[in-house]
């Protein structure tokens, strides 16, 4: 693995550090959360994964386009996030189960006020979960679904038995998205990460509500209908981020972006 490059670096450089690999603590370090925020201020980045043709998936998941070191990123992003927010179609399309308490980053986390590892929040309309599966009955701390309350009220009845925190953050049956970041954040929840889908992610860029882009440049083409890692309606005016840092393994580039005004 190459050596993460602030732009600087890159602008009067331009010259690659020997392959290595990175730790934990060195990916922790480059990927930490913004210091000084003011209190209470949330910051909600998003890790996603495209090919160089932009689809974020490959047969509906996104683990075909990923690789080892993307994965250990995505651990790094967990293990340093409050809560992990995911929409519903996410989390049936891959999976998901319970955040899990990591070793390499519990000192780090109990230094931080943090518990043992990240909330996962689901955001759902529906609610058409399966509240049998392990991210509701097995999670170090209580799965949140986010909801707004027009949702069908056995639905939610269903969530609390099973043991989820229900969250309120729309006032009919959709979820306001930037109302899911105020929501998050006044429960202490302020290192905010998302994992997509495309269309939640979609929906944060269409709301303002995005302050950084953790995004994998896969060096893959598919070709095919998939997705791109933001869906749904358009904004008026390209919203313009800036490259905070770039970092290079075997022809995958793990880029991250900031919004220019965080």
């Amino acid at each position: 693995m190459r050596s993460l490059f602030p732009v600087t670096d890159l602008t009067t450089t331009g010259a690659a550090a020997p392959d290595r690999e990175w730790s934990l603590d060195e990916l922790a370090e480059a990927y930490a959360y913004p210091a000084g925020l003011p209190d209470g201020t949330p910051w909600l980045r998003a890790n996603m994964v495209s090919t160089l043709d932009g689809a974020a998936q490959h047969d509906g998941r996104s683990q075909p386009i990923s690789c080892a070191a993307d994965m250990r990123i995505f651990g790094t992003l967990r293990g340093l996030a409050d809560v992990v927010i995911a929409g519903a179609e996410t989390v049936r399309l891959e999976g998901y189960r319970p955040a899990r308490a990591r070793e390499a980053f519990a000192a780090r986390r109990a230094a931080a006020g943090q518990g043992p590892a990240p909330a996962v929040a689901v955001v759902t309309g529906s609610l058409d979960l399966d509240f049998s599966l392990p991210l509701f009955t097995e999670p170090l701390v209580p799965t949140l679904v986010v909801t707004g309350a027009g949702a069908p009220a056995e639905r939610i009845g269903a969530a609390r038995k099973a043991g989820a925190e229900v969250v309120i953050a729309g006032d009919g049956a959709r979820v306001d998205p930037a109302r899911v970041v105020r929501e998050l954040a006044g429960r202490g929840l302020r290192r905010q990460l998302t994992e997509g889908g495309p269309r939640l992610l979609g929906q944060f860029v269409a709301a303002g509500a995005l302050d950084e882009l953790c995004l994998t440049l896969s060096p893959m083409l598919t070709a095919g209908d998939a997705q791109r890692i933001a869906g749904g309606p358009g904004i008026a005016v390209p919203e313009r981020f800036f490259l905070a840092s770039l970092l290079e393994e075997a022809g995958f580039l793990f880029s991250r972006y900031r919004r220019t005004d965080s």
